[in-house]
């Protein structure tokens, strides 16, 4: 798969489902205190005055917890259709239509960046390019947290919600990513991960890798 295909099948997706989706997850981190303790670990090493980005945004949840952190946050999504949900949930707070692979973003510029589940779908020969943006926009000293299903079987979604789309959620290995992270010239802060929760319909554990930009 080229890398105008993995974008258009992922943004083709998302922009289907997008309300379903977000109606199914609504609210899905007051149910999760695990996350939201990672969420203000991450905003604990933010240091710095520039903007923080929510990579992959989604319907903006995440987004919208970091701002009640104190974050000066925004989002970026492929999808337009999620993007009007982040927007229509979070007012007052900025979204913005990209790819993760070409942020539209100066060198050095994000006080920090999360990619909460929003990597599973890039492929895994183009995980060190995307790595590698991530790297060119932080700025010296800035965490990124990088959150994923963990495993070596990926999950195929057809037809999701009667809608006439399919997508694969890829499942990685901490190990693998750590690797690839480090390879990017990221250092390692923190490696968490949770076993899986059957009352979420997860079947297997859910991983949550904190780096930093090493400061210049």
């Amino acid at each position: 798969m080229t890398e105008a295909d993995f974008l258009t099948t992922t943004r083709t997706f998302y922009d289907a489902i997008a309300e379903d989706y977000a109606t199914l997850f609504k609210d899905a981190l007051a149910k999760r205190p695990l996350e939201r303790a990672m969420l203000a670990l991450f905003a604990e090493l933010v240091d710095g005055d520039g903007p923080v980005a929510d990579l992959g945004c989604g319907p903006g949840e995440a987004t919208g917890h970091l701002a009640s952190l104190g974050l000066p946050v925004f989002g970026i999504d492929l999808s337009e259709s999620m993007l009007a949900i982040a927007r229509r949930e979070n007012p007052g707070l900025r979204f913005e239509r990209g790819s993760m692979l070409e942020l539209d973003l100066p060198d050095g510029t994000l006080a920090g960046a999360m990619s909460f589940y929003s990597s599973i779908h890039t492929p895994m020969e183009q995980l060190p390019a995307l790595f590698a943006e991530f790297h060119r926009v932080l700025a010296p000293g800035a965490p990124l947290l990088v959150a994923f299903q963990t495993g070596d079987e990926h999950r195929h979604h057809d037809r999701p919600f009667g809608h006439p789309v399919a997508l694969t959620f890829l499942r990685r290995r901490p190990e693998d990513i750590a690797e690839l992270l480090t390879a990017a010239g990221f250092a390692l802060v923190s490696r968490t991960v949770r076993e899986p929760d059957p009352a979420f319909d997860e079947t297997v554990a859910q991983a949550f890798l904190i780096v930093r930009k090493p400061a210049a």
